[in-house]
């Protein structure tokens, strides 16, 4: 949220925003990191699909939500924790329980899969959440103003480089080079673009990783469990 001369009527204004019923049940609904679409949000907010799309406008312009177009499906998102962190606090202001997002992907296709031709699930999400803790990716809008868009950092390029990834190479496809993929299960980003792809490539090779027959889920090997602990620290696999 960007600094005001009046603080107290952007006070003001985003309480107003938060405080109306439906947008509130939209942002607590947000509040655990995952994106929904709008026709979820509509539903969470007991409102038509019209009136969700005016109450998110207005979230939008407040700076509370964000939204990722992906394909046919738009996902809105808390802008940042400072946001998630106030709607905690009024929350315990308030008392009460909320709900928490329970997927309801059979386990084996959350657990890990394909999407497209890279990682997806909670193994995709969490080798995302654990090569950007790292210093691996740098975020921000490019040229063609993609605000998912990702680039290697230096030290991101030459970790690639030792886990046999050409990178320059994958520079030098026709697609995008690395993004965040909103994870239909997850509703949190893995990593998507030629990056990604090649991350998978990179794990099917070295058997990390073994695709069901006629199936998008994977199933994680001995080889691929100790690896993925000792290079990128996931434990919980």
């Amino acid at each position: 949220m960007d600094v005001e001369p009046d603080p107290d009527a952007a006070v003001c204004r985003i309480a107003a925003a938060i405080g109306e019923p439906a947008r509130a049940r939209m942002l607590y609904c947000l509040v655990d990191g995952r994106a929904r679409t709008s026709t979820e949000l509509a539903m969470v907010a007991e409102v038509t699909p019209s009136t969700a799309s005016a109450h998110l406008q207005r979230l939008k312009k407040e700076r509370l939500v964000k939204v990722l177009a992906q394909g046919k499906h738009r996902y809105y998102s808390l802008v940042g924790e400072n946001i998630a962190a106030a709607l905690e606090g009024l929350s315990v202001l308030a008392g009460g329980f909320r709900m928490s997002f329970v997927p309801n992907t059979p386990n084996r296709l959350r657990a890990a899969r394909t999407c497209y031709d890279h990682i997806a699930g909670a193994l995709g999400v969490a080798l995302h959440d654990r090569i950007k803790a790292m210093g691996w990716l740098s975020g921000g809008a490019t040229e063609s103003g993609a605000e998912n868009a990702y680039e290697l950092t230096p030290r991101g390029t030459k970790a690639f480089a030792e886990l046999g990834i050409d990178v320059e190479a994958n520079r030098a496809l026709r697609r995008r080079f690395a993004y965040a993929c909103v994870d239909w299960s997850e509703r949190r980003p893995h990593l998507g673009g030629a990056v990604g792809a090649a991350l998978l490539n990179m794990a099917r090779a070295r058997k990390w990783v073994i695709q069901e027959l006629d199936c998008r889920a994977l199933a994680i090997t001995r080889v691929g469990r100790r690896e993925m602990r000792a290079r990128f620290g996931l434990r919980d696999l």
